[in-house]
């Protein structure tokens, strides 16, 4: 174990993500593991973001929306609004964390930036119906992950991992059940 990291009983390695990141590197690091319920209470937030857009029919929802996901697939929680006031507010008042993977989490944000960007470029090329069936999608995927806690996107990520198109290397603890006593 390297210094200054302490293993938690998930198997996982708290801390920064491994392996240890440097240079440009660490700017797009994302971590891993993840708290599980600062995920939940992220996605929660995206939820009711989609909902104002949604009601309110305003395109610019959906171009926040959208930023928001690709700060978090780029650059992990460390400047997404809502992912700072989930990591750093919201999920300590829920207690300890609960430890998961974090490469099928960066996979399911990843997801969300791209419905969210083809949401966005669908309203402004005045394809609005198409751009709310993409937000509504959102809206149902975000949902799932917040109120019962089931990640579709870390569903899709095991499905294609399980099937070859994502090596078993980029997620240990995805492929190996002991090391996900959670």
């Amino acid at each position: 174990m390297t210094q200054g990291k302490q293993a938690d009983t998930a198997g996982f390695t708290a801390g920064t993500p491994t392996p240890a990141a440097t240079g440009w590197r660490a700017v797009f690091a994302f971590p891993n593991p993840v708290n599980e319920y600062a995920a939940r209470i992220t996605a929660g937030l995206v939820v009711l973001a989609a909902l104002a857009t949604l009601v309110s029919g305003l395109g610019w929802g959906l171009v926040l929306i959208a930023a928001g996901f690709w700060l978090r697939v780029l650059f992990g929680p460390r400047i997404s609004p809502f992912a700072l006031l989930s990591v750093k507010v919201l999920a300590p008042r829920v207690g300890p964390a609960k430890l998961v993977p974090g490469p099928p989490k960066r996979f399911a944000q990843g997801i969300g930036a791209a419905l969210s960007t083809a949401a966005v470029v669908l309203f402004f090329a005045g394809f609005a119906v198409g751009a709310w069936i993409l937000l509504a999608l959102l809206i149902v995927a975000a949902s799932l992950e917040s109120f019962a806690g089931f990640c579709l996107g870390c569903a899709i990520f095991g499905f294609l991992q399980r099937h070859g198109l994502i090596p078993e290397g980029v997620c240990e603890a995805c492929n190996n059940i002991a090391l996900r006593r959670l």
